[in-house]
């Protein structure tokens, strides 16, 4: 009985250990999405991982990190700013799926939500972002792994010389027993058991510089290029050993002592050489050097080749150790293979080789001639570690920001024609070097370009190939000179209608800037290209080296060209000096004057420096047909201006006998959203009352216009006004703004007069059906752009 109740104790107690170790229900359940925090700066290009989520802070519009794109964005670019720009969340945070893209040659900047994203020419990596709802099944990492930002380095001691490794991340195997010599000036070794350090796909970067001598066998690196062709050909056997075909030609070092095997060096070959199971162990540290460890090497006789011809190369991819066989030139023609010990004799140094000849592990390997290897053999087959060094992934360093206080477009025309020689040549050269050093040319401050011209102009950058100082300069020194005349007016035609572009890298919201670069003066008119190029918002700068004196001025094509063609005549955009050799003096002044944005004032066209108020009639007499026509010439006339908050705004109103404000300057600053808020304007239906909606709009819309605007108001209006239209028309005409008044059917002609800036025939339009109204939207913006243009220019 005792028994029979051990064994159902017994039983109970397994039962009660199952049940407890059963895992709470019998279904799967789905693992919970763990979202990680970042904070505000946080980059897209500073985790690396291709798709992740992660939970943004509140507040981070307020932090103001930079955004480059719109919908796509460059992987340097705040990943929680990204996606507010991109609506994606709001300022109160949440999460976001960031999923990795190819970089793009052009991120389009905008402003959305209240966060302005900046242009940016070209970059290697992309990134979009979306809502935080991870699909189903779909995990996403609850960490993430950012990219470090500087390596860890770790100094050996003094007498190796001066070295320095980076650390990848190991593993480590206890399998492989290697021999590792005691620092004696005996040769018998002390056998020991260490761990094989097998290093992960992350290759280590070295920098390494020997204490008073060169190492001949790292010059392999620089003939990697010569492998090719010397693959067909024995190779030389002293190849696979170090030191012993330089004897004499490097200084030995007093004492090196051990060397100490370092993590994820055991493992060192050139891609093309595929090294044996015998030499993928930590390779034995040579002995303490003596002049006594004085031996023969009776399996290897020394042969005294000629010293090869490589040139030593300024870096190399690990540290300097004489042990390690693998640091042979490439295809060393020598391969290894596992065989009985007894088949095998040590290696032995001489006096001379002992420097730099490594011991040999002679229980485990096996050196023959280059014929016994089998090319036609899969090494992937037959036992061999093959671990090919991988690039470090490194985060990418972002572009050059440039100086934000002097974000412009800039081009320079440089003088390529014969007259100036090699020499004054050079000298241009090196004044466009000093002034693109002096400008910081960067992403979100200058970009710079530059045209070469003599019979005809030749574009040598554009503004978007280069985005830092250091770029520039060094695409400078490689201009040569094209030679031919000097026709300044084809070049300045050629950057109007193609350099300026926004293939080129023209990015809009920077001021376009030509500084023209002219020996003596043109061999061509420059003043019709270059009214052009000023309507197109091209701010035109001359510098003029050695000028016409008066004996000279009777050979000139063009009179007072520099005056013609310049955007102002006051002398700011003109610079003359007096001799090649004082060119460099121009460079403060002119890179002074380049970035002084405010007075830039060709920036400013017709079409990007206005303020438009519409004022619309929806009396009753126009009906819901007719009104909906006007809100489409309405539509038409602002489709042909360039709408943001810097360039053209646009406000309306709709009066009746009472006064609405639409839509206010500034409110819409895109030209779709604009668009569409002129279709949703919804028709009223009332009297007449224009001169009150005249006045209504001078206190509604232009008392808020910026200063250097140029104030526009239309009128629409299809009868007489029930009360005075002049002396409205009169008060904000003294306000300076310019008036339009457009009457259709039974407007009065008078009054249309009254309220029409002078001359009257200019700004007053009568049209006898709503239908015709389109005939005048041309008309309008030609008489609009004639007026500004017409504007003096000292």
């Amino acid at each position: 009985m005792t028994r029979v109740t051990v064994i159902v104790v017994v039983l109970a107690f397994i039962w009660f250990c199952a049940c407890r170790a059963k895992p709470n229900g019998s279904k799967n359940k789905k693992p919970k999405q763990v979202v990680p925090d970042i904070d505000c700066d946080v980059r897209a290009g500073k985790i690396n991982l291709p798709e992740f989520i992660a939970r943004c802070p509140a507040h981070c519009k307020e932090t103001r990190q930079q955004v480059y794109g719109t919908g796509v964005f460059a992987s340097i670019s705040s990943i929680c700013n990204a996606a507010i720009h991109g609506g994606v969340i709001t300022n109160t945070g949440g999460k976001v799926i960031v999923r990795k893209m190819a970089g793009q040659n052009i991120y389009k900047g905008s402003n959305s939500n209240g966060v302005r994203s900046l242009s940016l020419p070209k970059w290697r990596e992309s990134f979009v972002v979306s809502v935080g709802k991870p699909k189903k099944d779909v995990i996403y990492p609850s960490t993430l792994d950012y990219v470090p930002s500087r390596p860890t380095y770790v100094k050996t001691s003094q007498n190796e010389g001066k070295s320095v490794t980076t650390l990848p991340p190991t593993t480590t195997t206890p399998d492989v027993p290697t021999t590792t010599p005691e620092p004696t000036t005996t040769p018998a070794p002390t056998t020991t058991t260490r761990p094989t350090t097998t290093t992960k796909a992350r290759a280590a970067a070295h920098k390494t510089r020997d204490a008073g001598s060169s190492h001949p066998y790292l010059a392999h690196v620089a003939a990697t290029s010569s492998r090719q062709s010397s693959n067909s050909q024995p190779k030389n056997p002293s190849q696979v050993f170090r030191g012993s075909p330089y004897p004499n030609r490097y200084s030995q070092r007093a004492s090196a002592g051990l060397r100490r095997p370092e993590a994820g060096s055991a493992i060192r070959r050139q891609p093309s050489s595929p090294v044996g199971p015998a030499f993928n162990r930590v390779q034995p540290a040579p002995p303490e050097r003596s002049p006594t460890a004085s031996q023969s090497n009776p399996a290897f006789p020394r042969r005294d080749w000629p010293p090869l011809s490589y040139a030593r190369p300024d870096w190399f991819p690990g540290v300097r150790r004489p042990a390690d066989v693998s640091y042979a030139v490439p295809d060393s023609g020598y391969t290894s293979s596992e065989t009985d010990p007894s088949e095998t004799t040590a290696p032995q140094s001489t006096d001379q080789d002992r420097g730099h000849k490594p011991l040999l592990d002679v229980t485990h390997t096996k050196v023959e001639p280059v014929d016994a290897w089998k090319p036609e053999a899969n090494p992937y087959e037959s036992g061999f570690s093959l671990r090919e060094p991988e690039p470090v992934p490194r985060a990418p360093e972002p572009a050059s920001q440039g100086d934000p206080n002097c974000k412009v477009d800039l081009a320079f025309l440089m003088d390529g024609s014969w007259s100036i020689g090699k020499r004054r040549f050079k000298i241009q050269k090196d004044f466009l070097s000093e002034v693109a050093q002096v400008i910081n040319v960067g992403v979100a401050g200058p970009m710079m370009g530059i045209i070469q011209y003599g019979d005809d102009p030749v574009t040598e950058f554009s503004l978007r190939t280069h985005s830092s100082s250091r770029e520039v300069k060094s695409a400078i020194d490689k201009i040569s000179q094209k030679g031919g005349l000097s026709n300044v007016g084809k070049a300045l035609s050629y950057i109007n209608k193609q350099y300026f572009s926004d293939a080129n890298g023209n990015r809009g919201g920077a001021p376009n800037v030509a500084v023209v670069l002219v020996d003596g003066w043109p061999t061509d008119k420059v003043e019709e290209a270059s009214r052009l190029a000023r309507e197109s918002g091209i701010n035109i700068f001359f510098v003029t080296i050695e000028g016409p004196d008066d004996s000279e001025k009777q050979n000139l094509v063009e009179a007072n060209f520099v005056d013609k063609a310049v955007c102002r005549t006051n002398g700011f955009y003109s610079l003359p000096v007096n001799s090649w050799f004082a060119l460099r003096k121009a460079v403060q002044p002119l890179v002074k004057r380049v970035c002084d944005t405010d007075r830039l004032v060709c920036s400013k066209t017709c079409l990007n420096a206005n303020d438009i108020a519409f004022v619309i009639d929806g009396s009753s007499s126009v009906g819901t047909g007719n009104f909906r026509t006007v809100l489409q010439f309405v539509a038409n006339v602002t489709r042909e201006f360039e709408i943001s908050d810097t360039d053209t705004r646009v406000g309306a109103i709709q009066y009746t006998y009472e006064q609405r404000l639409e839509f206010a300057f500034g409110q819409y600053n895109n030209k779709a959203e604009l668009l569409n808020a002129i279709k949703r304007i919804n028709y009223w239906s009332g009297g007449t009352s224009t001169g009150a909606a005249i006045t209504y709009a001078a206190e509604q819309l232009f008392s808020k216009s910026k200063p250097n605007k140029r104030k526009i108001m239309i009128v629409i209006t299809d009868g007489r006004s029930y009360d005075d239209v002049r002396v409205p028309a009169e008060a904000v005409q003294r306000q300076g703004v310019i008036a339009y008044s457009i009457g259709i059917a039974w407007a009065a002609q008078d009054e249309l007069e009254y309220i029409a800036t002078d001359p009257d025939k200019e700004h007053s339009f009568f049209v006898d059906e709503f239908d015709n109204l389109y005939k005048f939207v041309p008309k309008i913006i030609h008489n609009i752009c004639q007026e500004f243009n017409s504007q003096p220019r000292n």
